[in-house]
Parts: structure tokens; C-alpha cells; sequence
């Protein structure tokens, strides 16, 4: 994931009056990082809070508020970053998950990740299991997380390096899970089947 990239969308995407409000925020926040607790809640209501429209398949599904908040907080201290997660609401922790992998913190936002997948809010499951999560989520964590997309009906495909981070205790897990459901006369989620192939045959 680039910061150009998310640069040019975010250009594209913004009017006049919205570019002008952005503009003045970063230079606010490089001078006083304080100015980001203040600015952050604003973006959606300045602007805009619709579908950022891009080709590049690292932010489909990212909305402009997304985007906007992402190149807010490129610079900021993980205390800054935990600040504006644990205060802001559901729209705004999402950006805060999105931009993880542009903030170069190292494992220090884990415990935001780990958050955000106690939570049985979707977008920000899916959210969390981005390229950061991948990189850096312990293996235990990550394991249950994608189980439990299965449970909450997240499509697995939106679990960034799914088939790099895949095990054999993750395929051990979610093919007990698939038996479980089969054994109580219950449809096994589809997704599974990207964990356990071989389980189609014991489904019928």
C-alpha cells in the first residue's frame, strides 16, 4: 500500500472547498500534533463521507473519509494513533485500522488491532485484518480472527495474505468447526473451503 496512491484518490476525489479544508489540516497538524484530536472527527463531515473510486485493489472499499483520516495520521506517534482510536466512533477507528500499514509502528498497534477483533462490529473485523494484521499479528490471534470472519459471515477474501499466514493449525481448527456444523445438520459457510478444500465430499 502507497501513500501516493492514496494521495492521488484523495485528490481526485475532493472539491475545492474540501481540498482547501485538507490542506489546512495537515499544516495545522505539522505544526501542533495536538491539532489531530480536533481534526480528526471533522473529516466526514468536510470531506465527504462516499466510496473513494480507484482501481488499485488495496483500497476497494475504502471510503473517502478513509482516505483522508489514512493521510492525516502518516507521522503520528502511536500515542496519537491509540488516542484518536480509542476516542473516536466506529467510522473513525476504521481509518485508524486502514492506516496502519502506512504509520511504520512496528507491533506497537497491536493492541489496537486485537480491539477492534473483540468487537462484533464487521467493518471493523475486516478492517483489522488488513496488511498490517498480516505482518504482524500473533499467529494464535490471527488463527481465531479468521475464524471467527467465518462466524460473522466476513468473506474471507478480505483477509489480507490469507494463503501465506494459512496453517496446518488453522486448517485443523476451521475443519473441526466445518464438522461441528455438519454433524448438527447445519450448512457449512462456503468460505470454508478455502481453508479446508478437501472438505466438499464430506459435506454431502
Amino acid at each position: 500500500m502507497k501513500i501516493s496512491k492514496i494521495r492521488a484518490a484523495v485528490t481526485k476525489a475532493l472539491d475545492p472547498a474540501a481540498s482547501v479544508w485538507f490542506t489546512e489540516a495537515r499544516q495545522q497538524i505539522a505544526a501542533d500534533r495536538a491539532a489531530l484530536a480536533r481534526l480528526f472527527p471533522a473529516v466526514g463531515r468536510k470531506c465527504g463521507r462516499g466510496q473513494l473510486w480507484t482501481d488499485d485493489p488495496e483500497l476497494i472499499g475504502w471510503t473517502i473519509d478513509d482516505a483522508v483520516r489514512a493521510l492525516l495520521l502518516v507521522g503520528a506517534s502511536i500515542e496519537d494513533v491509540t488516542a484518536v482510536y480509542n476516542y473516536g466512533d466506529a467510522a473513525e477507528r476504521r481509518a485508524v485500522l486502514r492506516a496502519l500499514p502506512l504509520l511504520e509502528l512496528g507491533d506497537a498497534a497491536v493492541p489496537l488491532v486485537l480491539d477492534a477483533l473483540r468487537t462484533n462490529d464487521t467493518r471493523l473485523i475486516a478492517a483489522a485484518l488488513g496488511p498490517y494484521a498480516a505482518e504482524h499479528l500473533p499467529a494464535d490471534a490471527w488463527r481465531q480472527a479468521v475464524l471467527k470472519c467465518v462466524f460473522l459471515g466476513i468473506p474471507l477474501a478480505w483477509v489480507s495474505d490469507l494463503e501465506r499466514r494459512k496453517d496446518d493449525e488453522l486448517v485443523r481448527m476451521m475443519r473441526a468447526f466445518a464438522e461441528e456444523r455438519i454433524a448438527a445438520g447445519r450448512p457449512v459457510p462456503p468460505d470454508v473451503l478455502m481453508i479446508v478444500p478437501d472438505l466438499r465430499g464430506e459435506e454431502g
